[in-house]
């Protein structure tokens, strides 16, 4: 197991290994250590709690795990066997050179930070959701990945495969039947419980935490990183994380990018985002997510994402249009539209294998791109829900318009030395 840099040696050494220097990997080199075809891509996984297992199964020849929890750490060591090597620190991760691709499955706090870290190594970038924590930060993920020409993907599949939640069926078919717009045009998309999402309110923070004493196996200063410091408590960090500002959004970061990514493709909105927001919640915590009602997000053509966090409407369809419904399990009030839909054009296709786009150097279905755009939705929607009003959003400039204090929330100060590593 590779030794921790110490917090001394990083603040006197400074940001040179992941900032400055770029490492380029095998599969982009021609000489020796060339990646031919038919070798494996290598992988390196940086945080290695629950989720980060799971990557386990994801291709590709694992050779580093890394966590700041050594409990963890231990476990994935032993879950990975022989020749894959242990990390505390994810620079020293970065500064692999047989390392190709790295799997980033930490708190969302981290994702930014060290999506751009590996995109200024020379790996390419699988990154869990959500994509990042705030737009701005997308927003400069895009342009690292742009610079270091890098491959990127977003880790949610629904828009190119498996059944979409409880909607019982595929997201292509139901593309199949608003591309050629049956249902008419603008359309209005219902998530809710009554179309088979599940908002889990139950990643909601506690307000009060009285300071505890951080266990042995955790680096603490370095699990909250860039986010603000905050004392100690077992609630802030490993799962129930997400019910705290500093780190994710409640369920509307758990599960608003598997929910509303597809919904994006569906309404052919990958370029843009919403021009208003409205919000129907109780005042929210400044520290801890709560629960909301309803959040209505309009695009400029009328189309419109409805998030009805309280199940008011037990029938309503998921996709309304002027021309006809559409519910679950493609039950529709349109006349023969399944035998329609046997004659209905495939949607265009779609690059759904990670290693094939690193092999090619082409963009992947769900990239930095298109995963910017669906993450915005989740973040106006979280910003929406802690000002507790509605707001007016300018899609080009990505920025609220004649709303300072909302504006603010489109990019929020990190700690340093770690604001250095963003910038």
């Amino acid at each position: 197991m590779e030794r921790l840099i110490s917090r001394r040696k990083f603040l006197k050494a400074g940001m040179t290994a992941a900032c400055g220097l770029m490492i380029v990997p095998r599969h982009v080199l021609g000489g020796q250590g060339y990646l031919a075809p038919s070798d494996e891509l290598t992988k390196a996984i940086i945080g290695v709690g629950g989720m980060g297992k799971a990557h386990f199964r994801y291709p590709g020849r694992l050779v580093a795990v890394c966590d700041v929890d050594r409990k963890h750490l231990q476990e994935a060591l032993e879950l990975a066997g022989p020749g894959v090597k242990g990390y505390f620190d994810f620079r020293e991760v970065l500064a692999r050179s047989d390392v190709d691709i790295v799997h980033i499955v930490t708190p969302p706090h981290w994702h930014a930070l060290m999506s751009i870290a590996a995109a200024r190594a020379g790996k390419d970038i699988w990154c869990e959701k959500p994509m990042t924590r705030t737009i701005g930060e997308g927003q400069k993920v895009i342009e690292a990945v742009r610079r270091y020409g890098r491959i990127f993907r977003v880790n949610t599949w629904f828009r190119f495969e498996g059944i979409f939640y409880g909607f019982g069926t595929e997201v292509k078919p139901i593309k199949k039947i608003v591309q050629p717009r049956l249902l008419g045009w603008p359309l209005r998309v219902t998530v809710s419980g009554a179309t088979g999402f599940d908002w889990k309110f139950y990643w909601q923070g506690k307000t009060y935490l009285p300071p505890e004493p951080i266990p042995p196996e955790l680096d603490y200063d370095f699990w909250l990183g860039p986010a603000p410091y905050k004392p100690y408590h077992p609630h802030r960090v490993h799962v129930t994380f997400r019910g705290y500002w500093d780190y994710d959004g409640g369920g509307l970061g758990d599960m608003g990018m598997h929910y509303l990514d597809p919904v994006q493709y569906l309404l052919e909105k990958d370029n843009t985002s919403p021009v208003e927001i409205e919000v129907d919640a109780p005042q929210q915590h400044p520290d801890a997510c709560g629960r909301w009602r309803k959040i209505v997000l309009r695009y400029a053509d009328g189309c419109e994402i409805i998030l009805d966090g309280e199940n008011q409407q037990k029938e309503v369809p998921f996709i309304e249009g002027p021309e006809g419904k559409l519910y679950p399990g493609l039950r529709s009030d349109i006349p023969g539209l399944l035998e329609k839909l046997k004659t209905l054009p495939d949607p265009e296709p779609q690059l759904t294998d990670f290693h094939q786009a690193v092999r090619e150097r082409r963009k992947f279905a769900l990239n930095e791109e298109n995963g910017h755009r669906s993450c915005t939705l989740v973040n106006l929607a979280k910003i929406a829900v802690r000002l507790g009003r509605n707001l007016r959003f300018d899609p080009q400039n990505q920025a609220f318009i004649g709303d300072e204090q909302a504006n603010l929330l489109l990019e929020e100060p990190l700690r340093s030395p770690w604001s250095s590593m963003i910038e």
